[in-house]
């Protein structure tokens, strides 16, 4: 009796472990196994393939200035005022003809010595916020710079909505930059919270193109997801790429618009004083095109 308890009991147990067992390999089995959910709320990034992206050949917005007077009002707004523009600047930015009109198929953009509020220069900035704004493509710029020690002419790109804070955490594209004490050398650089002069980190490049005061010059850029790539009478001279490391480094991932101004004097352009015998002074444009990126 005794003894075929005991085997009753093995039995059991024996039974219950073959039975423990099935439902550990069932449960263990990789066709069970479910991926644990992903946080919705996580981005994951990394660096983007570069996938040779072309652009459209006609522009999905431009300005040739083939109407004489004032720029285009519905492509063209200004920056108005003279308080240093964050740069120490010494210009009175105004709206004027005289500081900016078209003639003949030319925008130009004058900076002059006059007394304009409580600054001694006046000068114009337009922009194209709210009229021409624009993510990714290809911006063509072609212009005649002006030479002279103090001036600091620029074609560049600022965001519209500045959806990553303030300068520089939403970044800044400067197509063309040149300052008339540093003659024939013009500047392409982008700006980032990351990469900036203030923190001795900024990306760009520096050449000299000796005719730049003499002839026309194509102002290039060529803007993807992978890279922003400067290019003069379009020889490739910058290339800044995406690392994938987030807006710090890459904030270029929202609408920036257009700039165009001749400033006077200031921290960078004025490092070695202003000649007041120069001016009146101008920046010349022919045209402005920019083209649509072709996604892939």
């Amino acid at each position: 009796m005794i003894q075929n308890i005991k085997i009753f009991n093995m039995q059991t147990l024996i039974i219950g472990k073959v039975v423990l067992a099935g439902l550990l390999m069932a449960c263990s089995g990789k066709a069970d196994l479910k991926p644990i959910p992903k946080d919705p709320t996580v981005v994951e990034t990394g660096p983007p393939t570069d996938k040779g992206w072309a652009f459209e050949t006609n522009p999905v917005w431009a300005d040739e200035f083939n109407t004489n007077g004032a720029p285009d009002p519905a492509k063209w707004g200004y920056d108005l005022g003279g308080t240093g523009w964050g740069n120490n600047e010494l210009q009175n930015y105004t709206n004027s003809l005289s500081n900016a009109s078209v003639n003949n198929g030319i925008l130009t953009i004058t900076a002059r010595k006059e007394n304009s509020g409580a600054n001694a220069y006046t000068s114009a900035r337009l922009v194209s916020k709210g009229k021409g704004d624009f993510l990714y493509g290809r911006i063509e710029i072609k212009a005649k710079i002006p030479s002279g020690r103090g001036t600091w002419p620029a074609l560049w790109m600022l965001p519209t909505d500045n959806a990553y804070g303030t300068w520089p955490k939403s970044g800044e594209i400067d197509i063309m930059e040149h300052v008339g004490y540093d003659p024939t050398v013009i500047h392409v650089t982008v700006h980032t919270e990351a990469f900036n002069h203030s923190i001795n980190t900024q990306k760009g490049v520096s050449k000299k193109f000796p005719k730049a005061f003499d002839e026309f010059q194509l102002y290039r850029l060529d803007w993807t997801p992978y890279a922003i790539r400067g290019y003069i009478e379009n020889e490739l001279i910058f290339e800044f790429i995406n690392n994938g490391q987030g807006y710090a480094a890459w904030p270029f991932d929202k609408r920036f618009h257009l700039l165009m101004n001749v400033a006077v004097g200031g921290n960078w352009g004025g490092a070695q004083g202003v000649d007041d015998t120069i001016f009146p002074k101008s920046m010349e444009v022919d045209y402005v095109r920019v083209y649509k990126m072709i996604d892939k």
